[in-house]
């Protein structure tokens, strides 16, 4: 085999020009200024760089080295998206932007990987931006490389109360991609050493489910079930109203004509975002807060006070802190109950999901401790505690039988 393989034309045309395959550690460290100005004239706005073993982002160092052994680098990089498109109350435009802007993230990947295999540097365009697609996974965790957390140890902003990456110049008015490279760069980049986010609280006014809480609290299940309701869980718990219908006179009972539509534009153009109003408001950032600071009260009257009037559907959980909020904070809008399509898979999947459903509001004035006993397939012991309006779970250990529990638990 090793005889037939060295007479293949292509190897013997190989070694008889003198190229010899060589590791990509035989390479000397990219220069960063070159690689910097590579990422910039590909189309990115920003660019930083964080080394593999880097701690901020250990948690996801065993996945990126699964989808790319060898990685050594992560280039993480932002656009600018156009701000008034974000901010107007036609959420139309707002998709638009969206959807472009992210397009362009992709392809400025596409441009420096492939500029970079020319260069016999192996890299990988690492996720696609914002839209996880490791669907096999659902409702587990999704995308492969967490972009934010990325941005942020690549000296790109820091995370704004509204869980957005906001960078020091563009504010958060950006999308984010991030590549991999199988090779070291001359220099890393470092955190920047402030939070551009102004904690003005613009964000927990505008969110019409009141996601975000003044004191940085964010309830996940609120922002997904209405932000993202045509997106995966919301799609299926569409999908689950047409099953269940007996004609279309009782699908239309269930779903509206524009809800259909809706749907329909979704599935033909784009997910639709329902929301993403903190973005808009946000006026942190050396490029956006000029009016904001000269005109506190005009941003107020054009930026925010638009979206909070706006007559629209907020996808909600039934008896959630998103119901009650919009009730009493926005009674112009009208509520919809939905299901936002999250159901565990698994016990470890129900455990983390608790984390992410748990509804403080509705927790007011409960202490309570919970113990669970998980004997089938997945032997799990868990306990719950919720005291103060918040829930702390831990789960204990797996069990193999009921015999190694404790007593109480018996």
């Amino acid at each position: 085999m090793a005889a037939q393989l060295m007479n293949h034309p292509t190897v013997k045309k190989i070694l008889e020009g003198g190229v010899h395959p060589v590791s990509q550690k035989d390479f000397a460290p990219l220069d960063s200024d070159w690689l910097r100005r590579l990422c910039l004239d590909s189309g990115a706005d920003d660019v930083g760089f964080v080394e593999i073993d880097r701690p901020e982002i250990a948690d996801q160092r065993a996945e990126i080295l699964a989808i790319f052994p060898g990685a050594r680098t992560l280039v993480s990089y932002v656009l600018r998206t156009n701000r008034e498109n974000i901010r107007t109350p036609a959420r139309s435009i707002s998709n638009v932007e969206f959807h472009h802007t992210g397009e362009a993230v992709n392809e400025v990947g596409r441009r420096v990987v492939a500029a970079l295999e020319r260069r016999g540097v192996r890299a990988m365009n690492a996720a696609a931006m914002g839209f996880p697609m490791e669907m096999d996974r659902w409702p587990r965790k999704a995308w492969t490389v967490s972009h934010k957390p990325m941005a942020v140890a690549a000296g790109l902003g820091h995370m704004g109360i509204h869980r957005n990456v906001i960078h020091p110049r563009f504010g958060n008015f950006i999308l984010l991609g991030t590549l991999v490279l199988d090779a070291e760069v001359t220099s890393y980049s470092r955190p920047v050493d402030f939070n551009p986010c102004l904690e003005c609280k613009l964000c927990v006014a505008a969110c019409p489910t009141g996601a975000i809480g003044p004191e940085g609290e964010f309830n996940f299940a609120a922002c997904y079930t209405h932000n993202y309701r045509e997106f995966m869980g919301g799609f299926t718990d569409w999908v689950e109203k047409v099953a269940e219908s007996k004609n279309a006179r009782d699908y239309r009972k269930r779903v509206t004509d524009s809800e259909t539509v809706s749907m329909w534009q979704s599935l033909g153009f784009g997910p639709n975002y329902k929301a993403a109003y903190c973005l808009s408001v946000c006026p942190a950032g050396e490029d956006v807060i000029g009016p904001f600071l000269t005109d506190r009260a005009g941003h107020l009257k054009t930026v925010v006070e638009p979206l909070q009037k706006k007559r629209e559907t907020v996808y909600v959980l039934s008896g959630s802190d998103a119901e009650a909020h919009v009730h009493k904070r926005f009674p112009h809008k009208r509520t919809k109950r939905v299901s936002n399509g999250l159901r565990p898979d698994s016990i470890r999947t129900f455990l983390f999901g608790t984390r992410l459903t748990f509804q403080p509001g509705q927790a007011k004035g409960l202490d309570a401790t919970y113990h669970f006993t998980f004997t089938g397939d997945e032997k799990v012991l868990a306990t719950m505690v919720i005291r103060d309006q918040k829930l702390e779970g831990r789960r204990h250990r797996e069990s193999a039988d009921r015999g190694d529990l404790p007593q109480e638990l018996r």
